[in-house]
């Protein structure tokens, strides 16, 4: 756990809710929030909290059906168009083609970005290099084990050297190895200056990634802070009993 204390936005959320068609209630409900530049902010909450609708709105994939969501360079308020090529977004579910090539894929989304050789071809290379995966750059994904796809997923939404990146699990269903070298990445990427908005149901590793956290609950925000500050005003020993502590033990859908 560490504390983050630079209060130069990336992002600022005012009051968005979410309702999808033909739905009975909102997924999300009078959200607002504020993203610092160089943070670590974690988003978690039970299934079905909103979690994952939140970021593919900040990230420009949904629409919200209100409130808006505002972004700044260098301190000054900038349109979604202006920020996009600074975004980086990894989901939960493959986007790539099993068909293709490791580098083929990471090629096809670093032309996408408007990026041209050599320094494309060089990009490529130093993401395949530092997961560990130089030596299979030719072979089709379809091949590939779930860990190493999921390390390809964050290469791509890594191709364009974003400056705000949304993880969504990030680390799901991969094994230790794996798990390590992605969260060291991360890691090395923050502390050169990438803003991070991370979700996962990973809570111990959460724990030790994130700078501030986010709770979720139903569509709406239920705590926001430090994790040190939220542990201590709510008596919990750790994220998961914090996170059972405010949305109780009733199975979710």
């Amino acid at each position: 756990m560490t504390e983050f204390k630079n209060t130069s936005h990336i992002l600022k959320v005012s009051g968005i809710w979410k309702r999808y068609p033909k739905a009975d209630t909102n997924s999300l409900s009078e959200v607002s929030f504020d993203v610092f530049r160089g943070e670590k902010l974690g988003i978690f909450g039970p299934n079905g909290a909103g979690k994952t609708t939140l970021i593919s709105i900040l990230s420009g994939i949904l629409p919200q059906t209100s409130g808006e969501v505002n972004y700044f360079i260098d301190n000054e308020s900038a349109n979604f168009k202006k920020i996009l090529p600074k975004i980086g977004f990894v989901p939960q579910d493959f986007a790539l083609y099993q068909e293709l090539t490791a580098t083929q894929n990471l090629r096809y989304f670093g032309k996408m970005h408007g990026l041209k050789n050599p320094e494309l071809e060089k990009k490529i290379m130093h993401l395949l290099t530092i997961l560990g995966l130089d030596h299979v750059g030719n072979r089709k994904l379809d091949t590939f084990s779930g860990g190493m796809k999921r390390r390809i997923n964050l290469a791509i939404g890594l191709i364009n050297d974003p400056e705000i990146l949304f993880l969504d699990e990030p680390t799901v269903g991969v094994d230790v190895q794996s798990k390590v070298a992605i969260m060291t990445l991360l890691n090395d990427l923050n502390a050169k200056g990438t803003t991070m908005i991370y979700t996962s149901h990973h809570l111990r590793e959460a724990e030790d990634f994130c700078d501030r956290t986010l709770l979720l609950d139903n569509g709406r925000i239920i705590a926001e802070g430090t994790l040190n500050d939220l542990l201590k005003e709510h008596k919990a020993e750790s994220l998961e009993d914090l996170l059972i502590h405010l949305t109780g033990k009733a199975l979710r859908d």
